[in-house]
């Protein structure tokens, strides 16, 4: 991130690198060159998006430029942005309060522009919260462009079962997108027909992941939350029966696993004003306790909404709420803004750190396609997939890894040819038999020389059990995509220490923590 400020007919400009004098108001071809390629270079660092900031200084002190030289830099940032393949949007313009005769004002400025070698960057959110609270309903209002008709109607295009339907209860994970355009403007299925426009129109992509709220398929939750890594997780909390059921049993499974979590307040149309504010009142007691730890940040202006997207990428303590409607659409803007400006978590470095290890895709679903043979879904956690590659699958009830082709990629619905790090995607594997798959498997490169193994060691924290755990105990393990059920063997190095404060219990004193080995 960029700050400028004006000083007579120059600007200064300050990166994590020292301050660098800039000449920003009709800048000579030298110093426009100059510009251009630093700006390219902080695409590059931001994985396609940059923010700057006009009328800042280094220190952070509101200085402001007078109207004139505002738009006069936001000229020259426009043509810098034009030179490099980009777009800019404006965020926000601000007064600053200063006692001079010439209003002075400071502007925030996303540039952003697809890498060259992506289709598009790919944000995945997923979506908690307990059952009834309006998730599957909330999304559908995003996505499809439509407001829901306060019974449901919205969010049938997202069920996948007959049952969910009739019982209006999510009980699988479903995938839905929300697009924006390199302006910011949103891309859905209201101006656009299927998946494939989307991804065509848009430069930025949300992926939901719809988990389900009830108690019984909490399971598949977990599954989701380990499985699809994403980036963020949005816990939607009903207005009128505020923090009920599974709500925080699914707060502190995000803060266990380190997911950045924020809040969505839904069903304020039902409610009155009072009734809302006790409900945020309520979460943010809940997130300041000792158990969290967070900082909540209320959003009640498109202002509060980009402030609120740049300090949670900035602090994973930074909690942002936000108050909506899926009936009346009260705040679904503010919303939508908080999702186009929030960044990745990963920058580039990391990325290509990834990317350069041995491939790994996690096989999370099995499908049979007509004309196309066998397709599996999942992520790919390092490295790259190309189309005729040559991977190996295990491990088999055997134990064993099978050789097999990867034929073609798709993300999004949409033909792939390359498939990155960190990226979701769907892979055809033509005549390969599906009996031999199942989920849980690894495909990675052969050079891996991948090994199995019955038995391991790990360390683990008991956080909450109504039992004792003890050698011959039962349990369920959830490693990444893998869920498997497990025997304890040995117990080694019991430690009891005093009682402490743990997410899942949310700031209640606990006396269970135990370490084993």
């Amino acid at each position: 991130r960029w700050t400028m400020y004006s000083c007579g007919d120059r600007s200064l400009v300050s990166a994590s690198s020292p301050p660098l004098q800039l000449k920003l108001i009709d800048p000579t071809q030298y110093r426009f060159e100059h510009l251009a390629t630093q700006m390219k270079w902080r695409l590059q660092e931001g994985r396609g998006e940059a923010v700057y900031q006009i009328g800042v200084d280094d220190n952070g002190m509101l200085v402001g430029l007078s109207e004139e030289d505002l738009r006069s830099s936001l000229k020259t940032l426009g043509r810098m942005a034009e030179k490099v393949g980009a777009d800019i949007t404006i965020l926000r313009e601000r007064e600053v309060d200063h006692d001079a005769d010439i209003p002075r004002k400071i502007a925030e400025v996303l540039i952003r522009k697809v890498p060259d070698d992506q289709q598009f960057l790919d944000l995945r959110v997923a979506v908690l919260g307990n059952v009834d609270s309006g998730k599957s309903t909330l999304l559908g209002v995003l996505t499809q462009g439509e407001l829901d008709n306060g019974r449901g109607r919205a969010r049938l295009n997202l069920f996948r079962h007959l049952h969910e339907i009739q019982t209006g209860r999510t009980s699988s994970i479903s995938f839905e997108i929300l697009g924006f355009n390199s302006k910011g403007e949103v891309v859905n299925y209201s101006e656009s027909r299927t998946a494939e426009e989307i991804c065509e129109s848009a430069s930025k992509m949300i992926t939901f992941i719809d988990l389900a709220g009830h108690h019984k398929y909490l399971k598949t939750t977990i599954f989701g939350l380990t499985s699809y890594c994403p980036d963020f997780a949005m816990l939607v909390v009903s207005a009128n029966t505020g923090i009920a059921g599974t709500t925080r049993e699914h707060l502190g499974l995000a803060m266990a696993l380190k997911v950045p979590i924020f809040i969505v307040v839904s069903k304020v149309d039902l409610c009155k004003r009072e009734t809302v504010e006790r409900t945020v009142r309520q979460l943010e007691r809940i997130l300041k306790q000792p158990g969290c730890n967070k900082v909540p940040l209320v959003v009640s202006t498109a202002d509060d909404a980009v402030t609120a997207a740049q300090q949670f990428a900035q602090s994973p303590s930074i909690t942002p709420i936000f108050t909506v409607s899926s009936v009346s659409g009260e705040s679904l803007n503010l919303l939508k803004v908080f999702f186009n400006i929030i960044p990745p978590l990963s920058n580039s470095k990391e990325q290509e750190e990834l990317m350069q290890q041995l491939t790994e895709f996690q096989v999370d679903e099995i499908y049979t396609v007509p004309d196309v043979g066998t397709v599996v879904g999942g992520t790919l956690y390092s490295g790259i997939c190309r189309e005729g590659e040559q991977l190996v699958v295990g491990p088999t009830d055997s134990g064993q890894f099978l050789k097999l082709t990867v034929c073609s990629i798709q993300r999004n619905r949409s033909a792939c040819r390359v498939l990155r790090a960190g990226q979701a995607a769907t892979l055809a594997l033509d005549t390969f038999d599906r009996s031999l798959l199942r989920k849980g498997m690894v495909m990675v490169s052969p050079e891996m020389n991948p090994t199995i193994c019955w038995l391991f060691e790990a360390e683990i924290v008991l956080l909450f059990h109504a039992k004792t755990f003890h050698k011959g105990f039962q349990v369920t393990v959830h490693v990444g995509n893998i869920r498997q059920t497990a025997t304890v063997k040995a117990v080694h190095g019991k430690v009891s220490p005093p009682p402490y404060h743990d997410p899942l219990c949310l700031g209640k004193p606990c006396s269970h923590r135990q370490t084993f080995l």
